[in-house]
């Protein structure tokens, strides 16, 4: 009677026949309660129906056993509620779960027929086992089941998980409630507001003296938001998931049913930021603002996520990267965003833990800025990749205590100099880069000059022009003789449109790493003028300036000195006799001589 009663609320929720071919037989048109009728051999239930605004309590005559000698469940029960919203960041569950110890137990409810999963509950030792081995085998047999099948608008209605989970926790002696009410699922557009009938079901289980929430539906896996393909991925987040995270996405018709103190109204569940289950499962813990709608100030709005351990981010606003500005925290990430359109923006913030071995970063926040007023002057270059300005992974790269911690450097006259201390083994390349700029690729390097002093390196930056430009930094070990590797990069601006700085002065390669060239900076020498040469080189028996004529400079200690002219000429290098007994010469720097 039960499995035919059991069966028939299925037929009445949904036309079976028109979805699988299967008998007409009530309780078989289910395919995975095929043997339901030998599964509930010699089983007594006693069923109750109840109001769907019933007050979460302990039903009162709920019995469940073989024969007459079934035991009975304490008359009188009253639910306990969670303390408070929001979230105390303790927990995404609501009671102590711990998922290694369910490792067996999962692995073996995900291979069992229906037939068996009598003998599973029984092997169960406690009502939380039982309740996990219902839900991981209704999650996964009806999730594959709704993978393959070709109707998804009618199997996917969450009656039919509900149902299951209800009817089997009831076979095992759990008690368990059916409940409805809103949700922010598929098809939930940002900022809308929810009238009318429910659109979803989930349950409530009572294990330790209290009612817990879980949603079998969305545990099994989600459907598109043309609700024509659904996808099968188990998802741990809603088995007995906190009230006060179960609640940012599920709405119950009775408050009562949010089981928390106080409750949210109706008007909070819709203002209320969406955070889905990957941004708690990546360990995220809040978001700023608590909005789904943000209003840009003078142009801008910010976006903050706190989370427990080092993580990766990323965004797109309206589909591209190009007008925010990201950094990395060491507990979370800040976003200054810069539509450079009026209007509404959709904003789509992604994450990914730093240890995941996949490039592969999921959407964890989704906003609305609404942007009134455009601040034309942060127009980022193209070239400038998110995040941006040194952060815990520049340090895990090896760029230890940055001399400028923040993303944009600004300079006044066109110079600008950044330290670092670098970790062991670490080669460095750094380049800049400007939508403005046509600089080649070598010139592109000369505007920088890297001087090493043991364990630090300091860049030495002159722009070219006025602007916006980023200072992209590569690295790789100096035993690696591969490719070097982008770490990370900065915005630097200049307002100043008098600036106009020229490169370094190129260098060869038996220019060593810890040389350093004092005077002069500039890779433009003025015509017909004495310049002043001071460079700090060691391991070199003689240094020589080459002009018109050639000019020896002086040693004293690692530093040699002395003065050119450069009459007559259109370059000048400078020379190092490395060994004493030898009479060749190796170029190391060239300077270009100003036409007259």
């Amino acid at each position: 009677i039960a499995a035919a009663s059991f069966a028939k609320e299925l037929d009445s929720m949904m036309p079976w026949q028109a979805i699988l071919p299967f008998s007409s037989m009530s309780w078989l048109v289910f395919p995975f309660l095929g043997s339901l009728s030998s599964f509930l051999a010699g089983t007594q239930v006693t069923v109750e129906i109840h109001p769907k605004d019933t007050t979460p309590q302990l039903f009162k005559k709920l019995s469940f056993g073989k024969g007459k000698n079934t035991p009975s469940l304490p008359e009188t029960m009253t639910a306990r509620f969670f303390p408070a919203y929001p979230w105390d960041k303790s927990s995404l569950k609501s009671m102590p779960v711990d998922l290694q110890q369910f490792e067996k137990l999962d692995a073996y409810a995900l291979k069992v027929s229906l037939e068996l999963v009598k003998a599973l509950l029984k092997q169960a030792r406690t009502d939380l086992e039982k309740v996990r081995a219902i839900w991981m085998w209704i999650c996964h047999h009806i999730g594959r089941l709704r993978s393959s099948a070709e109707n998804i608008r009618l199997l996917f209605k969450p009656e039919v998980s509900c149902r299951t989970l209800l009817f089997l926790s009831s076979l095992a002696g759990i008690q368990c409630m059916k409940l409805s009410g809103y949700s922010k699922g598929y098809g939930y557009k940002m900022g809308q507001t929810f009238t009318g009938d429910s659109d979803h079901a989930w349950n409530a289980v009572y294990l330790d003296g209290r009612w817990h929430l879980l949603d079998s539906t969305w545990g099994s896996g989600a459907v598109d938001d043309s609700f024509t393909k659904f996808t099968f991925r188990y998802n741990e987040f809603y088995f007995l998931t906190h009230p006060a995270l179960f609640i940012n996405n599920h709405f119950p018709d009775n408050s009562n049913w949010q089981l928390l103190k106080p409750t949210l109204s109706l008007k909070d569940f819709e203002n209320n930021m969406l955070h889905n289950s990957n941004f708690y499962m990546l360990g995220l813990l809040t978001a700023h603002p608590e909005t789904a709608v943000i209003q840009t100030v003078n142009g801008k709005a910010s976006v903050s996520v706190d989370c427990r351990s080092a993580t990766l981010f990323t965004f797109k606003l309206k589909g591209t990267d190009e007008h925010g500005l990201m950094t990395l925290k060491k507990h979370g990430m800040k976003l200054d965003i810069y539509p450079q359109k009026t209007g509404s923006h959709k904003l789509q913030i992604f994450a990914k833990p730093s240890k995941a071995s996949e490039d592969v970063y999921n959407c964890v926040l989704e906003y609305v800025v609404e942007c009134k007023s455009v601040d034309k002057t942060m127009r980022f270059p193209k070239d400038l990749h998110q995040p941006v300005g040194p952060s815990w992974f520049t340090e895990r790269q090896g760029f230890l205590r940055p001399s400028h911690p923040d993303p944009i450097i600004h300079t006044n006259d066109g110079r600008c100099s950044l330290t670092f201390t670098l970790g062991k083994d670490i080669s460095v390349l750094a380049s800049l880069h400007s939508d403005n700029s046509s600089l080649t690729e070598d010139m592109r390097r000369r505007h920088i000059m890297q001087i090493h002093r043991r364990n630090q390196i300091e860049l030495k930056i002159h722009l070219p022009h006025t602007g916006n430009f980023v200072l992209k930094i590569y690295a790789k070990k100096k035993s690696d003789p591969g490719n070097y590797d982008y770490i990370f990069n900065y915005l630097i601006t200049c307002l100043n449109t008098e600036v106009k700085w020229p490169a370094f002065p190129q260098s060869y390669s038996k220019w060593v790493e810890d040389y350093e060239i004092l005077e002069p900076l500039s890779g433009l020498l003025p015509a017909n003028r004495n310049v002043q040469f001071k460079l700090k080189m060691h391991g070199v028996a003689k240094v020589l300036v080459q002009a018109e004529n050639t000019y020896p400079l002086t040693q004293s200690r690692d530093y040699w000195e002395g003065t050119c002219n450069t009459s007559g000429c259109r370059e000048v290098f400078v020379m190092v006799h490395e060994n004493a007994n030898h009479s060749f010469y190796s170029h190391v720097l060239k300077y270009e001589v100003e036409t007259q």
